[in-house]
């Protein structure tokens, strides 16, 4: 233990000496320290790790798809641009769920500081809890579980008609596709060509909606599920936070 503090020749101790010719590289290393769960630190953006962390392994996922060729039967058949009305709703849920969970992120590390801030949720709870007796403080409580549960409820409408978007894409590729067959005309060879061709157009219209709507409710849903799981956190503890408070 001396021995590491010893000064060297140059005046500095052998630990600082190895600080300070450490590789750069080695921040990198540093840094994903500072992530663990195990460091305050670390916790600070944890949310917004795991959010960026689930959409890069999903639009890795596309792009891999995309490069096999395989979106490619679904943009050709987009003919009623549903598929570009999904994508678009998909785009502003995910938006609208970053910016959830970046504001999540900020009021549970206030939460973990316990910082000062009057405006800060826990601190407008405490005012809002004190001097209450315990039913009108469940009352608060329910009433701030109840904003943060419309909140997003938002999120999970936009999910819910992501689906609905896709049910009627399949509702439309079959009425393309039972609108081309005639059984009149079934005994004609000529027509029988046409009414084939327009039968799979409509069953990949139908088929094509129905995936696009599945997928993308359940991208969104992930999202979701984890904006909903820090919440439920930082309900809890600001929650816990205020009673703690009201009975001091």
């Amino acid at each position: 233990m001396t021995d590491a503090l010893a000064p060297t020749a140059d005046g500095f101790s052998a630990a600082e000496d190895r600080q300070a010719t450490a590789p750069k590289n080695f921040a990198g290393a540093r840094w994903f320290a500072a992530l663990s769960e195990s460091d305050p630190a670390g916790l600070r953006y944890l949310l917004v790790m795991r959010f960026a962390l689930l959409n890069l392994v999903a639009v890795a996922l596309v792009a891999a798809v995309w490069a096999h060729g395989w979106l490619d039967g679904m943009i050709a058949t987009d003919k009623y641009h549903l598929v570009k009305l999904n994508v678009t709703v998909f785009l502003v849920g995910l938006a609208l769920c970053g910016y959830r969970v970046l504001k999540l992120s900020r009021d549970l590390n206030e939460l973990k500081e316990n910082a000062d801030n009057p405006a800060s949720r826990i601190n407008l709870y405490r005012r809002a809890a004190v001097g209450k007796d315990g039913q009108s403080r469940t009352l608060i409580a329910d009433s701030l579980k109840m904003k943060f549960g419309f909140r997003l409820g938002t999120i999970r409408h936009m999910a819910n008609t992501i689906v609905l978007i896709g049910l009627v894409g399949t509702v439309i590729g079959f009425i393309i596709a039972l609108s081309g067959v005639n059984a009149e005309a079934a005994t004609d060879a000529q027509a029988i060509a046409p009414m084939v061709s327009t039968l799979l157009l409509g069953m990949a219209i139908a088929l094509y909606k129905t995936l696009v709507g599945s997928v993308l409710n359940i991208w969104l849903m992930a999202n979701y599920r984890l904006l909903e799981g820090g919440t439920v956190n930082l309900v809890t503890g600001i929650i816990e936070r205020g009673e703690d408070h009201a009975r001091v």
